[in-house]
């Protein structure tokens, strides 16, 4: 798969642009702030329908303006689609496919790609949300039809809350609990979905995700992801410890006779604390993913540099698990900035691993930081306009 061209208005600081692709690496250089990382968020958001940098969606459409449009044409197998969203500041986003009206959550199965940006070095000592969010967008791109399963979960987690709540503001506790017990039963199913996906997703990305680190850093520190289950007692609010493999984790064993019925068993076991405190306590929103570096957690005792390489080890199994399953062909992978923050050797290692991928978008403020090989197509930004390439 590859993006043969893209065209922004009102997206960022760019009234209008029009920028082409080529097959391979394409290095997209300027000064900071000119407009660069604009570009390729642009796509991340049409792949993932979320932006690596805000989470409100507003904040991308260009200043003064109601609404920004993304619109890119892409190929694969011989075949040639035009895809579109309109990012409204008020009201429902819109997308398109070939000008045919689709949901919005409908087109994350047209474009698939791997971001990895600075930002990313929270998936490694930032909060769990993260964490969470990388793997259900993987999840998403692996699998779109999870996209609903996990807007459901969404949904029936907020009216969960919402009758919890108003059962300790009322006092009628006795009376919510029927109630209770119907939305137990929808939360149970699917998030167990949810959390059977995410540990055969952890799994799957076990070997990739070695095999990149050792690429990327040269050594080999025995990087391991170990889900962290709220169901089995892990819990969100307290601090992780040093030791990373403890009650409530799991790595690619069974974590019981089904997911369902531990889930069951931790709602009940939670019943009066969920109803004292007004929120549900336990379920995929209150999981965690462990990364484990040197059989010690990452966060916490990884230093800058081997946090940096499982980051960026982790988003390149991602597109190499995307390429393995795809009947569209590789993921194109995308790297914001990221050379800047590599000594000479990690650059070159990182410019081999990335080499065999259809199509690698780079955006780079020094032309210099990046490797030759991956300049071959050089796109040039100022000031929110291509002035060459």
């Amino acid at each position: 798969m590859r993006v043969t061209h893209l065209s922004l208005t009102d997206f960022r600081n760019y009234a209008q642009v029009e920028v082409s692709f080529a097959p391979g690496p394409n290095l997209i250089v300027g000064r900071n702030g000119q407009g660069k990382t604009n570009l390729v968020e642009a796509l991340g958001f049409l792949s993932t329908l979320s932006s690596h940098r805000v989470s409100n969606t507003s904040a991308m459409i260009r200043a003064g303006r109601d609404a920004g449009i993304i619109r890119a044409r892409l190929e694969y197998n011989g075949r040639e689609i035009l895809t579109e969203v309109q990012i409204n500041r008020s009201g429902l986003n819109r997308a398109q496919v070939n000008r045919s009206v689709i949901k919005t959550r409908e087109l994350t199965r047209f474009f698939s790609s791997v971001l990895f940006a600075p930002e990313d070095l929270a998936l490694v000592r930032g909060d769990p949300s993260g964490r969470r969010r990388f793997l259900d967008q993987l999840l998403v791109l692996r699998v779109p039809r999870l996209a609903g399963v996990l807007a459901d979960y969404d949904r029936v987690l907020r009216q969960r809350n919402t009758l919890l709540k108003s059962a300790r503001a009322s006092g009628l506790r006795t009376t919510a609990l029927g109630t209770l017990e119907i939305w137990d039963d929808r939360l149970v199913a699917l998030g167990s979905e949810i959390i059977d996906e995410r540990a055969d997703l952890v799994r799957l990305l076990g070997d990739p995700l070695g095999a990149a680190y050792e690429a990327v850093a040269g050594e080999d520190h025995g990087p391991m992801l170990v889900s962290s289950l709220s169901i089995l007692g892990a819990d969100e609010d307290a601090a992780l410890e040093s030791e990373p493999l403890r009650s409530g984790t799991t790595g690619s064993v069974s974590i019981g006779p089904t997911t369902g019925d531990s889930f069951r068993a931790a709602l009940a076991g939670l019943r009066r604390k969920e109803l004292d405190r007004g929120m549900t306590l336990v379920g995929p929103h209150r999981d965690d993913l462990v990364f484990v570096l040197n059989s010690l957690p990452a966060k916490g005792y990884a230093s800058h540099g081997e946090s940096w390489s499982f980051a960026l080890a982790l988003k390149l199994a991602s597109a190499e698990l995307l390429r393995r399953d795809s009947t569209t062909g590789d993921p194109v992978l995308i790297l914001d900035d990221v050379f800047a923050e590599l000594d000479l050797s990690r650059r070159r290692r990182l410019a081999a691993a990335v080499s065999g991928f259809e199509q690698v978008l780079i955006t780079a403020a020094v032309l210099e930081d990046v490797p030759d090989g991956l300049a071959a197509h050089t796109i040039r930004i100022h000031a929110g306009a291509v002035v060459d390439g």
